[in-house]
């Protein structure tokens, strides 16, 4: 019988092979997929590392490791591999037909929380998630705002099964999802209290940049805006792009769904604050200004309708 690896000598082995890969963050993926081969979380695995680094692999979990280390290495993000990603410290189902949630957007959910405790009405209030994906926004705000109503809007019917699937799951029976564009949402003139939105917003020369994680793997359609008549099999990007098209539509949409004192919250690039500005400075918008996420980098536009 052929000897089988120790936990350690394991572990060490796959980081180097990661790291030779060039994919993001090599140790940490290898800590995760090994505790998925073994059916354990990070922090047991961790914890076993501590107190028994010398402990031998099973095969079984040795040929699961080794299947889940070769798709890592070709570049398959860690969360489409597991099959979830956390956000706002939930676990929520992501799969290649969902954008993975990062960690910058819980910025989105922050200042709405804060705007809520100052909303003070005698029916429920009601807020818009366009474009939901996975829905980690639009459920996260339903299981913390339990007294408001909320609607998760989605034009990807596959996009809108993983947010069905987590808004039952993580149990927020008060969110309505809906199949429609974000330009023309279900929702009556005039009726939010709330608009969210993490909307495309990567120009077509930014996407041709961004790592192969991403391209290979993550849908274009929730990164770069592009109508659909504007795609084709020989040019899947629109000539251009500038990466303001979604976020220009979306403050024409709010301004049209919110109510008197509604607020705005949408993620954006974090060049295109000055541009998107811009466009809120007229009679319609008060209080338009930019929010930082942690890197200090502009991440979130916010603006209450007059």
């Amino acid at each position: 019988m052929k000897d089988l690896p120790r936990l350690r000598a394991a572990l060490h082995s796959c980081t180097a092979r990661l790291e030779q890969s060039g994919v993001d963050a090599p140790r940490l993926s290898a800590e995760l997929l090994l505790a998925k081969a073994l059916g354990l979380d990070r922090n047991a695995l961790l914890k076993r590392l501590i107190l028994e680094p010398e402990a031998i692999l099973p095969e079984d979990a040795l040929r699961e490791f080794a299947k889940l280390i070769a798709r890592r290495s070709a570049g398959e993000p860690v969360a489409y591999i597991l099959g979830h990603k956390e956000f706002y410290g939930r676990e929520f189902t992501v799969s290649p037909d969902t954008l993975i949630p990062r960690p910058e957007t819980e910025l989105l959910v922050d200042l709405a929380l804060e705007y809520a405790r100052s909303v003070d009405t005698d029916t429920p209030p009601l807020f818009a998630d366009l474009g939901t994906g996975t829905g980690c926004i639009a459920v996260t705000l339903a299981l913390e705002l339990p007294r408001w109503r909320g609607i998760a809007v989605e034009k990807s019917p596959a996009a809108l099964r993983i947010a069905r699937a987590n808004a039952v799951r993580l149990g927020a029976q008060s969110l309505c999802l809906a199949l429609a564009d974000f330009r023309t949402p279900p929702v009556p003139p005039a009726s939010l209290d709330l608009l969210l939105s993490n909307p495309p917003y990567v120009s077509e020369a930014e996407y041709r940049t961004l790592s192969r994680e991403v391209r290979a793997f993550e849908p274009q359609s929730a990164l770069v805006p592009c109508s659909p008549a504007a795609r084709t099999s020989e040019s899947p990007l629109p000539a251009g792009a500038s990466g303001l098209e979604d976020a220009q539509a979306l403050i024409e949409r709010a301004r049209a769904l919110l109510k008197p004192g509604g607020l705005l919250l949408m993620e954006i690039g974090c060049t295109q604050g000055p541009a998107l500005l811009s466009r809120l400075q007229g009679p319609d918008w008060t209080g338009a200004r930019l929010h930082t996420d942690l890197a200090g980098l502009d991440r979130v536009l916010a603006a209450q309708r007059r």
